[in-house]
C-alpha cells in the first residue's frame, strides 16, 4: 500500500490487509511505503496506531520507508491511496513503473470511480476512523476477489507477493 509519507493511510492498509489475508488463509507478502521519504524509519502516526488498535490490529512495529523502483519487480500488485501518489510513483520508478501492477485502492471497492482515500494527517481523530472504514471495506473486496479465483487463475495471477501497498 502506498501513500505520501507511509505513516497514516498505508500503514493502516498494510495492517488491515495482513489481518484479513491471514484469516482467509492467504499467504501473501504485504508491505507499505510512501512516496516522499520524510518519515523514513518512523512508526505510524499515533492516531493511525490508536484506530488500528481499537479495531484489534497492532501496527506499532511498522516503520515508514520510501517506495523504490525495485518494488515494481518484487510485487505483483501495488495499491495507491490517491491519484497524486500514483503520479509520484511514476516519477520515482521511472522506467520500472508498470501501470498494470498499480491500482487505486478504492477501485477495488468501487471499480472505475477513481476515488482517493483522504489523507487524515491534517485533521482530528474522526478522520482516521473514516479512513479506517474505507480501507477496511476495500481490503475485504481484495481478499474476496483473490480468494475466489480458481486455482488455475490464481497460479497465473501469482498473488504471493501482493503488496499491502499491496
Amino acid at each position: 500500500m502506498v501513500c505520501l509519507g507511509n505513516i497514516c493511510r498505508s500503514p493502516l492498509a498494510e495492517g488491515i490487509l495482513k489481518e484479513k489475508a491471514a484469516k482467509a488463509g492467504l499467504q501473501w507478502t504485504i508491505e507499505s511505503a510512501g512516496t516522499n521519504g520524510y518519515h523514513d524509519g518512523d512508526a505510524p502516526h499515533h492516531l493511525s496506531q490508536k484506530v488500528a488498535k481499537l479495531n484489534g490490529i497492532d501496527i506499532c512495529s511498522q516503520r515508514s520507508r520510501k517506495i523504490t523502483p525495485e518494488d515494481f519487480n518484487t510485487f505483483d500488485k501495488i495499491y495507491a491511496m490517491s491519484s497524486d501518489v500514483i503520479d509520484e510513483m511514476k516519477w520515482i520508478a521511472r522506467k520500472k513503473y508498470d501501470a498494470s501492477k498499480v491500482e487505486l485502492l478504492m477501485n477495488e471497492l468501487k471499480p472505475g470511480k477513481n476515488l482517493d482515500v483522504p489523507d487524515p494527517w491534517y485533521g482530528p481523530e474522526p478522520g482516521y476512523h473514516a479512513v479506517y472504514k474505507m480501507i477496511d471495506e476495500a481490503c475485504d473486496a481484495i481478499v474476496n476477489k483473490y480468494r475466489n479465483l480458481s486455482a488455475e487463475a490464481l497460479a497465473k495471477a501469482d498473488t504471493k507477493n501482493l503488496r499491502g501497498f499491496t
